[in-house]
């Protein structure tokens, strides 16, 4: 769901956009850490905000991390 805000903010066209793993934090809605494989060895690092249901928003892509791999560990950024 965050792909085009993705593609938008990086200034890329993703031909794959795959999630790997996720990570979760729960504040006032839940932080989801994603990474996700966009192309032959490239993966990025996605921060993404989905608020709490009564609010009827989408998720929304609060930040990323480009140039990583497959076995770069996901953390908190």
């Amino acid at each position: 769901q965050v792909k085009s805000q993705f593609e938008s903010q990086a200034n890329m066209n993703c031909a794959v956009f795959a999630a790997v793993v996720y990570r979760t934090q729960v504040v006032a809605g839940t932080i989801y850490f994603i990474k996700v494989h966009v192309s032959n060895a490239e993966y990025v690092h996605l921060k993404v905000f989905l608020s709490l249901p009564y609010e009827n928003q989408g998720p929304s892509l609060v930040g990323f991390q480009t140039g990583k791999t497959r076995d770069d560990p996901l953390t908190y950024f």
